[in-house]
């Protein structure tokens, strides 16, 4: 008899997410994250540099068509304008790292060119990146606390809209009340990374202006390559224990170690993992 493909949920379930019936382990999920991170780090490191170098084509020419780089900078209302204009444009790629860390956490494969793959719901994933970034920045003009939960409570947003197929406005409030069960453990996580964001910088602070300044560059971009795939690993195994990620599996492979269901909020898109 031939083995059938059969969509499986992984992990939580938006259902128990919202009612906070689901757990964070810091150091598992950290260990987990690490040693996803050492196997796979090349195809999200591949792809945040060509977003990058596509980010930076995408500021310039906003620039030049507002007078050049040195007059945007000089006025804040262009400059924020520049910021939005890179968002929209950035976002619908950035979404395909976000989900490169939702793969790994179901251990699927990935590549470099998966930043290609949701763009399908660009516009979606530039608008939620744009609404969330306007929630965090009046949370933080307001106090630094206020942003900081809100940076946290809305960290999982865009693969609720490409995993999940939901609206801007439903994955910044499934969010939100999902992730405000755990906040405690979230940000012990995120202040990990922050950290290790600051040692990976120290030696650049300390040595800037000797004669080792390239050196402390070159250990904080090698840092990085290390870092940053962490940190959309760690959201993976985040998004998956709370919200769970629909996958494709065989039949033969069901019941070792997942439950194997159809999920009744799945809308029978497979794009999360066809790419």
């Amino acid at each position: 008899m031939p083995e059938e493909n059969i969509i499986v949920s992984i992990g939580g379930s938006v259902e128990r997410a919202v009612k906070g019936e689901y757990s964070i382990d810091v150091k598992a999920i950290l260990t987990e994250a690490w040693q996803k991170t050492l196997l796979s780090r090349m195809s999200i490191n591949i792809a945040l540099l060509l977003v990058m170098v596509f980010g930076m084509i995408v500021s310039f020419i906003a620039s030049s068509f507002f007078g050049g780089i040195e007059l945007v900078i000089d006025d804040p209302q262009l400059l924020q304008l520049i910021n939005v204009i890179v968002t929209i444009a950035v976002w619908p790629f950035m979404a395909g790292i976000e989900m490169m860390g939702v793969f790994h956490a179901v251990n699927k494969p990935t590549k470099s060119k998966m930043v290609l793959s949701f763009l399908h719901r660009g516009s979606w994933v530039a608008l939620c990146a744009l609404l969330t970034s306007l929630l965090i920045s009046i949370g933080f003009q307001l106090l630094i606390i206020p942003g900081v939960l809100l940076a946290v409570l809305l960290s999982l947003t865009i693969p609720l809209v490409v995993e999940k197929n939901l609206s801007p406005v439903q994955a910044i409030v499934l969010s939100i009340k999902a992730l405000r069960f755990k906040i405690m453990p979230l940000l012990v996580i995120y202040l990990v990374l922050f950290i290790a964001l600051i040692a990976l910088a120290f030696p650049i602070a300390l040595l800037i202006e000797s004669s080792f300044a390239p050196l402390a560059i070159m250990f904080f971009l090698f840092g990085l390559t290390y870092l940053a795939p962490w940190y959309y690993n760690i959201k993976g195994i985040l998004y998956r224990e709370i919200f769970g990620v629909f996958s494709e599996q065989k039949s033969a492979d069901i019941g070792l170690g997942h439950s194997g269901n159809k999920g009744s909020d799945h809308n029978g898109s497979d794009d999360t993992f066809s790419a």
